[in-house]
């Protein structure tokens, strides 16, 4: 397992999910229910999304190398696109959750669901997916993204309202999209000088 990766793959994936509608959802659900159920449910969430983003990744590595970069440096791009565009939509948003789950495993069921079904096709999972092939280490890169995804769901739960105060998401937004191009422009690179 390559460290470097891990720890690239995670400053990508902080940046890419603090600004993300999930990030919100989650702060929303902790505050409505026991944080330590709603993160029970948030963290198996982004466990299988994780492991999704991972197996494509690495089935799109199998492609040949100079065709597999072009593609990947395509990819950052719309990583980046998709990044800011979603903070231009999400500027006035308050998400809200209406309804009692009821039980316990009820709050940890509609967490899990609520997550997995907003991080399905949702830009951070493209980013895994897309640092799964370009470095062809899955295991670096799914410790590294989940461990991010996980750090981002304890500051939403326990301290999401005050960071959100604190932290301006578009910068966070902005800074993401930026790394994501620098990504593009190396694996253009690479594409071309083979």
């Amino acid at each position: 397992m390559n460290l470097a990766v891990a720890g690239i793959t995670f400053g990508l994936i902080v940046l890419a999910e603090l600004p993300d509608t999930s990030a919100l959802a989650t702060v929303v659900l902790g505050s409505r229910f026991p944080p330590r159920l709603v993160l029970l449910g948030v963290t198996a969430a982004f466990a299988v999304h994780t492991v999704l983003a991972v197996v494509a990744g690495s089935l799109v590595a199998l492609l040949p190398q100079r065709p597999l970069e072009a593609a990947l440096a395509v990819v950052f791009l719309i990583g980046a696109v998709l990044l800011l565009r979603e903070d231009d939509d999400d500027d006035d948003d308050d998400l809200e959750l209406s309804g009692d789950p009821g039980t316990r495993w009820r709050v940890v069921a509609t967490s899990f669901g609520v997550i997995l079904l907003a991080e399905l096709g949702d830009p951070t999972q493209i980013v895994i997916a897309t640092l799964t092939a370009r470095y062809g280490d899955p295991l670096a890169v799914g410790i590294g993204a989940v461990l991010a995804l996980w750090g981002v769901s304890v500051l939403a739960v326990y301290g999401g309202s005050r960071l959100r105060r604190v932290v301006p998401y578009r910068w966070l937004t902005r800074i993401a999209a930026a790394g994501l191009v620098v990504m593009a422009v190396l694996a253009g690179i690479d594409a071309i000088t083979g």
